[in-house]
Protein backbone atom coordinates (compact mmCIF):
# COMPACT_ATOMS: atom_id res chain seq x y z
CA UNK A 1 0.00 0.00 0.00
CA UNK A 2 3.16 2.49 0.56
CA UNK A 3 4.47 1.75 -2.54
CA UNK A 4 1.21 2.09 -4.32
CA UNK A 5 0.78 5.82 -2.54
CA UNK A 6 4.19 6.45 -3.49
CA UNK A 7 3.39 5.89 -6.99
CA UNK A 8 0.95 8.43 -7.03
CA UNK A 9 2.70 11.06 -6.32
CA UNK A 10 5.68 10.39 -8.85
CA UNK A 11 3.65 9.22 -11.73
CA UNK A 12 1.60 11.40 -13.34
CA UNK A 13 -0.23 8.85 -15.59
CA UNK A 14 -1.38 6.97 -12.17
CA UNK A 15 -2.54 10.28 -10.84
CA UNK A 16 -5.03 10.56 -13.77
CA UNK A 17 -6.32 7.03 -13.34
CA UNK A 18 -6.92 7.64 -9.70
CA UNK A 19 -9.11 10.90 -10.17
CA UNK A 20 -11.21 8.95 -13.27
CA UNK A 21 -11.83 5.93 -11.30
CA UNK A 22 -13.11 8.32 -8.62
CA UNK A 23 -15.30 10.32 -10.76
CA UNK A 24 -16.69 6.82 -12.38
CA UNK A 25 -17.67 5.24 -9.22
CA UNK A 26 -19.58 8.63 -7.94
CA UNK A 27 -21.81 8.94 -11.12
CA UNK A 28 -22.39 5.49 -12.18
CA UNK A 29 -23.15 5.24 -8.27
CA UNK A 30 -25.79 8.29 -8.74
CA UNK A 31 -27.53 7.26 -12.02
CA UNK A 32 -27.46 3.72 -10.82
CA UNK A 33 -29.93 4.12 -7.93
CA UNK A 34 -32.76 5.24 -10.53
CA UNK A 35 -31.75 1.98 -12.81
CA UNK A 36 -32.16 -0.19 -10.18
CA UNK A 37 -35.47 1.43 -8.59
CA UNK A 38 -36.87 1.51 -12.41
CA UNK A 39 -36.44 -2.51 -12.82
CA UNK A 40 -34.38 -0.63 -15.69
CA UNK A 41 -31.24 -3.33 -15.20
CA UNK A 42 -31.27 -5.33 -18.30
CA UNK A 43 -31.65 -1.35 -20.09
CA UNK A 44 -28.55 -0.52 -19.09
CA UNK A 45 -26.90 -3.62 -20.32
CA UNK A 46 -28.17 -2.53 -23.45
CA UNK A 47 -26.91 0.94 -23.23
CA UNK A 48 -23.81 -0.17 -22.36
CA UNK A 49 -23.43 -2.34 -25.54
CA UNK A 50 -25.05 -0.53 -27.88
CA UNK A 51 -22.68 2.57 -27.81
CA UNK A 52 -20.28 0.70 -29.39
CA UNK A 53 -20.97 1.00 -32.72
CA UNK A 54 -20.69 4.86 -31.85
CA UNK A 55 -17.04 4.64 -30.40
CA UNK A 56 -16.25 2.20 -33.79
CA UNK A 57 -18.07 5.02 -36.13
CA UNK A 58 -16.42 8.38 -34.26
CA UNK A 59 -12.95 7.05 -34.70
CA UNK A 60 -13.81 6.18 -38.84
CA UNK A 61 -14.34 9.84 -38.97
CA UNK A 62 -12.29 11.17 -36.94
CA UNK A 63 -14.65 12.49 -33.81
CA UNK A 64 -14.79 12.60 -30.55
CA UNK A 65 -15.86 8.98 -29.71
CA UNK A 66 -18.58 10.60 -27.02
CA UNK A 67 -20.48 12.29 -29.92
CA UNK A 68 -20.81 9.03 -31.60
CA UNK A 69 -21.61 6.36 -28.07
CA UNK A 70 -24.41 8.99 -26.88
CA UNK A 71 -25.69 9.00 -30.23
CA UNK A 72 -25.81 5.35 -30.72
CA UNK A 73 -26.80 5.14 -27.59
CA UNK A 74 -29.92 7.14 -27.32
CA UNK A 75 -31.34 6.04 -30.73
CA UNK A 76 -31.23 2.37 -29.41
CA UNK A 77 -33.20 3.27 -26.76
CA UNK A 78 -35.64 5.54 -28.99
CA UNK A 79 -35.68 2.51 -30.87
CA UNK A 80 -36.62 0.36 -28.49
CA UNK A 81 -39.26 2.20 -26.85
CA UNK A 82 -40.49 2.46 -30.57
CA UNK A 83 -40.70 -1.80 -31.20
CA UNK A 84 -42.24 -2.18 -27.67
CA UNK A 85 -45.05 0.44 -28.32
CA UNK A 86 -46.02 -0.54 -31.66
CA UNK A 87 -45.56 -4.38 -31.74
CA UNK A 88 -46.45 -7.48 -29.92
CA UNK A 89 -43.19 -7.85 -28.92
CA UNK A 90 -42.46 -6.75 -24.86
CA UNK A 91 -40.31 -4.28 -23.95
CA UNK A 92 -37.41 -7.24 -22.76
CA UNK A 93 -37.22 -8.75 -26.61
CA UNK A 94 -36.89 -5.61 -28.21
CA UNK A 95 -34.14 -4.78 -25.67
CA UNK A 96 -32.76 -8.37 -25.90
CA UNK A 97 -33.10 -7.74 -30.23
CA UNK A 98 -31.37 -4.49 -30.34
CA UNK A 99 -29.16 -4.10 -28.25
CA UNK A 100 -27.09 -7.51 -29.54
CA UNK A 101 -27.59 -5.96 -32.89
CA UNK A 102 -25.86 -2.93 -32.21
CA UNK A 103 -23.37 -4.35 -30.36
CA UNK A 104 -22.90 -7.11 -33.49
CA UNK A 105 -22.73 -4.01 -35.50
CA UNK A 106 -19.78 -2.37 -33.19
CA UNK A 107 -18.27 -5.49 -33.28
CA UNK A 108 -17.91 -5.64 -37.45
CA UNK A 109 -16.83 -1.97 -37.74
CA UNK A 110 -14.06 -2.59 -35.22
CA UNK A 111 -12.86 -6.10 -37.24
CA UNK A 112 -13.11 -3.73 -40.39
CA UNK A 113 -10.87 -1.47 -38.91
CA UNK A 114 -8.31 -3.31 -36.92
CA UNK A 115 -5.24 -2.71 -38.91
CA UNK A 116 -5.32 0.82 -38.24
CA UNK A 117 -6.90 1.27 -34.85
CA UNK A 118 -7.58 -1.47 -32.36
CA UNK A 119 -10.40 -0.44 -30.24
CA UNK A 120 -10.60 -3.44 -28.53
CA UNK A 121 -9.59 -1.90 -25.11
CA UNK A 122 -13.30 -0.02 -25.48
CA UNK A 123 -14.40 -3.36 -24.60
CA UNK A 124 -12.84 -4.22 -21.63
CA UNK A 125 -10.95 -0.86 -20.26
CA UNK A 126 -7.31 0.07 -18.86
CA UNK A 127 -7.47 3.21 -16.31
CA UNK A 128 -3.84 2.88 -16.24
CA UNK A 129 -3.56 4.06 -19.81
CA UNK A 130 -6.71 6.94 -19.09
CA UNK A 131 -6.09 10.39 -21.48
CA UNK A 132 -6.26 13.77 -20.47
CA UNK A 133 -8.65 14.28 -22.52
CA UNK A 134 -10.82 11.10 -21.51
CA UNK A 135 -10.19 12.79 -17.68
CA UNK A 136 -11.73 15.88 -18.79
CA UNK A 137 -14.70 14.39 -20.32
CA UNK A 138 -15.24 12.18 -17.06
CA UNK A 139 -15.28 15.07 -14.98
CA UNK A 140 -17.81 17.04 -17.56
CA UNK A 141 -19.99 14.76 -17.70
CA UNK A 142 -19.70 13.82 -14.06
CA UNK A 143 -20.90 17.45 -13.18
CA UNK A 144 -24.09 17.37 -16.08
CA UNK A 145 -25.02 14.23 -13.98
CA UNK A 146 -24.49 15.31 -10.40
CA UNK A 147 -25.98 18.78 -11.35
CA UNK A 148 -29.10 17.37 -13.17
CA UNK A 149 -29.68 14.91 -10.37
CA UNK A 150 -29.86 17.73 -7.82
CA UNK A 151 -31.87 20.05 -9.73
CA UNK A 152 -34.40 17.67 -11.39
CA UNK A 153 -34.57 15.44 -7.64
CA UNK A 154 -38.17 15.46 -6.74
CA UNK A 155 -39.08 14.55 -10.12
CA UNK A 156 -36.93 11.39 -10.49
CA UNK A 157 -37.83 10.31 -6.84
CA UNK A 158 -41.67 10.20 -7.55
CA UNK A 159 -41.01 8.91 -11.01
CA UNK A 160 -39.36 6.63 -9.94
CA UNK A 161 -41.44 4.88 -7.00
CA UNK A 162 -44.72 6.33 -8.51
CA UNK A 163 -45.19 6.76 -12.57
CA UNK A 164 -49.07 7.04 -11.93
CA UNK A 165 -48.65 9.30 -9.72
CA UNK A 166 -46.05 11.33 -11.10
CA UNK A 167 -48.27 11.40 -14.37
CA UNK A 168 -51.20 12.77 -12.04
CA UNK A 169 -48.78 15.73 -11.04
CA UNK A 170 -48.56 16.44 -14.36
CA UNK A 171 -45.03 14.90 -15.25
CA UNK A 172 -43.99 13.91 -18.18
CA UNK A 173 -42.71 10.50 -17.34
CA UNK A 174 -42.02 9.64 -20.90
CA UNK A 175 -39.74 12.33 -21.21
CA UNK A 176 -37.82 12.21 -18.26
CA UNK A 177 -37.57 8.24 -18.47
CA UNK A 178 -35.62 9.45 -22.27
CA UNK A 179 -33.27 12.08 -20.11
CA UNK A 180 -32.72 9.05 -17.78
CA UNK A 181 -31.39 7.16 -20.68
CA UNK A 182 -29.35 10.38 -22.01
CA UNK A 183 -27.93 10.90 -18.34
CA UNK A 184 -27.54 6.76 -18.49
CA UNK A 185 -25.53 6.40 -21.93
CA UNK A 186 -23.21 9.73 -20.77
CA UNK A 187 -22.39 7.47 -18.20
CA UNK A 188 -21.52 5.08 -19.81
CA UNK A 189 -19.61 6.72 -21.96
CA UNK A 190 -17.66 8.19 -19.26
CA UNK A 191 -16.99 4.94 -17.86
CA UNK A 192 -15.41 3.02 -21.16
CA UNK A 193 -11.80 3.68 -20.22
CA UNK A 194 -12.19 2.61 -16.61
CA UNK A 195 -14.03 -0.60 -16.49
CA UNK A 196 -15.10 -0.90 -20.61
CA UNK A 197 -18.66 -1.76 -22.26
CA UNK A 198 -18.44 -5.27 -21.07
CA UNK A 199 -18.59 -4.64 -17.01
CA UNK A 200 -20.23 -0.95 -17.06
CA UNK A 201 -23.12 -2.34 -16.61
CA UNK A 202 -21.42 -4.29 -13.34
CA UNK A 203 -20.33 -0.29 -12.05
CA UNK A 204 -23.75 1.14 -12.90
CA UNK A 205 -26.05 -1.68 -10.85
CA UNK A 206 -23.73 -3.31 -8.02
CA UNK A 207 -22.63 -0.09 -5.98
CA UNK A 208 -26.46 0.62 -5.94
CA UNK A 209 -27.68 -2.83 -5.24
CA UNK A 210 -25.47 -2.61 -2.25
CA UNK A 211 -26.88 0.93 -1.09
CA UNK A 212 -30.60 -0.76 -1.77
CA UNK A 213 -29.44 -3.56 1.32
CA UNK A 214 -28.27 -0.97 3.65
CA UNK A 215 -30.93 1.83 3.35
CA UNK A 216 -34.71 2.88 2.95
CA UNK A 217 -34.10 5.78 1.96
CA UNK A 218 -33.35 7.57 -1.56
CA UNK A 219 -30.60 10.04 -0.62
CA UNK A 220 -28.63 7.61 1.52
CA UNK A 221 -29.04 4.85 -1.11
CA UNK A 222 -27.48 7.53 -3.28
CA UNK A 223 -24.10 8.33 -0.91
CA UNK A 224 -24.13 4.82 -0.06
CA UNK A 225 -24.30 4.12 -4.04
CA UNK A 226 -21.58 6.27 -4.97
CA UNK A 227 -18.95 5.60 -2.04
CA UNK A 228 -19.12 1.87 -2.83
CA UNK A 229 -18.53 3.35 -6.23
CA UNK A 230 -14.97 4.94 -5.21
CA UNK A 231 -14.41 2.14 -2.98
CA UNK A 232 -14.38 -0.48 -5.32
CA UNK A 233 -13.10 1.82 -7.89
CA UNK A 234 -9.62 2.99 -5.65
CA UNK A 235 -9.14 -0.36 -4.34
CA UNK A 236 -9.27 -2.35 -7.89
CA UNK A 237 -7.05 0.64 -9.01
CA UNK A 238 -4.47 -0.39 -6.02
CA UNK A 239 -4.83 -4.33 -7.40
CA UNK A 240 -4.20 -3.73 -10.61
CA UNK A 241 -1.54 -1.55 -10.50
CA UNK A 242 0.66 -3.43 -7.80
CA UNK A 243 -0.28 -7.26 -9.43
CA UNK A 244 -0.24 -6.21 -12.80
CA UNK A 245 -4.33 -6.86 -13.37
CA UNK A 246 -7.03 -5.96 -15.45
CA UNK A 247 -8.18 -2.93 -14.33
CA UNK A 248 -11.65 -2.91 -15.22
CA UNK A 249 -12.49 -6.75 -13.97
CA UNK A 250 -10.57 -6.10 -10.58
CA UNK A 251 -12.55 -2.92 -9.81
CA UNK A 252 -16.24 -5.06 -10.77
CA UNK A 253 -14.67 -7.93 -8.72
CA UNK A 254 -14.30 -5.13 -5.55
CA UNK A 255 -17.53 -4.02 -5.89
CA UNK A 256 -19.12 -7.71 -6.54
CA UNK A 257 -17.30 -8.29 -3.03
CA UNK A 258 -18.76 -5.41 -1.02
CA UNK A 259 -22.00 -6.28 -2.61
CA UNK A 260 -21.73 -10.14 -0.93
CA UNK A 261 -20.90 -8.99 2.48
CA UNK A 262 -23.98 -6.53 2.42
CA UNK A 263 -26.15 -9.21 1.19
CA UNK A 264 -25.03 -11.45 4.11
CA UNK A 265 -24.77 -8.85 6.72
CA UNK A 266 -26.94 -6.00 5.98
CA UNK A 267 -28.44 -4.74 9.53
CA UNK A 268 -31.99 -4.46 8.20
CA UNK A 269 -31.99 -7.11 4.90
CA UNK A 270 -28.89 -9.16 5.45
CA UNK A 271 -29.11 -12.94 5.16
CA UNK A 272 -27.35 -13.72 8.73
CA UNK A 273 -28.94 -11.41 10.71
CA UNK A 274 -32.48 -12.34 8.90
CA UNK A 275 -31.29 -16.02 10.17
CA UNK A 276 -30.56 -14.69 13.53
CA UNK A 277 -34.38 -13.11 14.09
CA UNK A 278 -35.77 -15.76 12.75
CA UNK A 279 -34.03 -18.46 14.60
CA UNK A 280 -34.91 -15.99 18.29
CA UNK A 281 -38.60 -15.62 17.34
CA UNK A 282 -38.56 -19.63 17.15
CA UNK A 283 -36.59 -19.82 20.35
CA UNK A 284 -39.01 -17.16 22.21
CA UNK A 285 -42.40 -19.55 20.85
CA UNK A 286 -40.81 -22.65 21.81
CA UNK A 287 -40.51 -20.30 25.42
Amino acid sequence: MIDFIEAIGQYEYLQKALLTSIMVGIICGVIGCFIILRGMALMGDAISHAVLPGVAISYMIGINFFFGAVLTGVLTAIGIGFVSQNSRIKHDTSIGILFTAAFALGIILITIMKSSTDLYHILFGNVLAVKPSDMWLTLVIGIIVLLTVYLFYKELLVTSFDPTMAQAYGLSTKMIHYALMTLLTMVTVASLQTVGIVLVVAMLITPAATAYLLTDRLWIMIFLSSAVGVISSVIGLYFSFTYNLASGATIVLIATLLFTIAFFFSPKYGLVWRWIKVKRKRSALAD
